[in-house]
């Protein structure tokens, strides 16, 4: 290993268990999360790194932060420097709560904050400025918020992450909204089908399928997060009838490359995962290290207009403060 990632022995003991039974757990995987002192590098304190093993084994860690999935988890000394952004752009916390937990950015759809913790923290995550100070939403106000607008006909489930709770929480939640006549889908808006695909048992993905009216979204960055575990769970919820829709983000030194992400779209596609959008990196505070320009991303949109079929070309948006759609780059 190199002196950047001087491996801890719990980490090196944690990730020898990739070929015994209980790796294959989602319980034994959260349970075994991996920090920055399994990594010998100095943490951040306002947004600690945290990494399933599972994950962790997706990226060269002989080559350390410049592998583009441990670039995605460890804690790089750019997070440290002062910058010009907002922790809350979007103003999650100030305005756009309905009630505690559950905001409403567009006329059609509805977001609640499920859960408020992750398997693994995103470095470029959105709500990084946010953790510790995000409140779960409760059900029943959800339900109540959305039969008092009807223009409503879509529910976002995200967080932190939905699918870290029980089975008969996220049923329990799940079951109560598709028995809305006004809603057309719910979406779960989680990223274990990157970083922990073993949380979608047999026994949940059937029941969710129940209802014919669940989505999954989530965000592969690139193409070395498409793993065999990946492929038989994108198979299993397509034969269940679940739609997953995919959102990369544009990061630098990531998937910046258009043939890198021209690579994933294709990836995703032979796997039935809808190539959605790539958004442009929020302004977020601490992560400007992983911003490009507006430029790249309008060079991105030209090679993969020139390179993918339709159904493999996402849209290029960005997400801005303020604004009433996502913005065509």
């Amino acid at each position: 290993m190199s002196c950047a990632l001087n491996l801890s022995p719990r980490a090196l003991e944690i990730l020898a268990c990739r070929e015994l039974p209980e790796w294959q757990s989602w319980q034994w995987q959260l349970a075994h999360t991996l920090s920055a002192s399994d990594f010998g590098i100095q943490d951040y304190p306002k947004f600690p790194l945290r990494v399933t093993p599972y994950y962790a084994t997706l990226a060269d860690l002989n080559a350390g932060a410049t592998d583009p999935i441990a670039r995605q988890f460890l804690v790089a000394q750019e997070e440290f420097l002062p910058d010009d952004f907002s922790p809350d752009p979007f103003g999650e916390t100030a305005h756009a709560a309905i009630a505690p937990g559950i905001k409403q950015r567009y006329p059609d759809r509805i977001l609640a904050m499920m859960n408020v913790t992750c398997s693994t923290y995103c470095r470029h995550c959105t709500r990084r400025g946010l953790l510790g100070q995000a409140c779960r939403a409760d059900l029943e106000t959800l339900i109540a918020a959305i039969q008092a607008r009807p223009t409503i006909r879509e529910v976002l489930l995200s967080g932190g992450d939905p699918l870290l709770l029980p089975d008969e929480e996220v049923l329990r939640w799940v079951n109560a909204l598709t028995a809305l006549p006004q809603l057309d889908a719910v979406r779960l808006c989680t990223r274990t089908p990157v970083v922990l695909p073993m949380r979608w048992t047999d026994t949940l993905i059937e029941a969710l399928a129940t209802s014919g009216r669940v989505w999954v979204q989530t965000q592969f960055n690139h193409p070395n997060e498409l793993s065999p575990e990946v492929q038989t769970l994108a198979t299993r919820l397509a034969r269940a009838g679940i739609p997953v829709s995919n959102q990369s983000v544009l990061l630098r030194g990531i998937n910046d490359d258009p043939a890198v992400m021209a690579k994933l779209c294709a990836g995703l596609q032979r796997n039935r995962i809808r190539p959605y959008y790539i958004f442009l990196c929020d302004p977020i505070a601490g992560i400007n290290h992983f911003r490009t320009s507006v430029q790249t991303a309008q060079d991105m949109r030209q090679y993969l207009l020139n390179h993918l079929g339709g159904l493999a070309c996402p849209r290029v948006v960005a997400d801005l403060p303020d604004a009433t759609h996502k913005t065509d780059v």
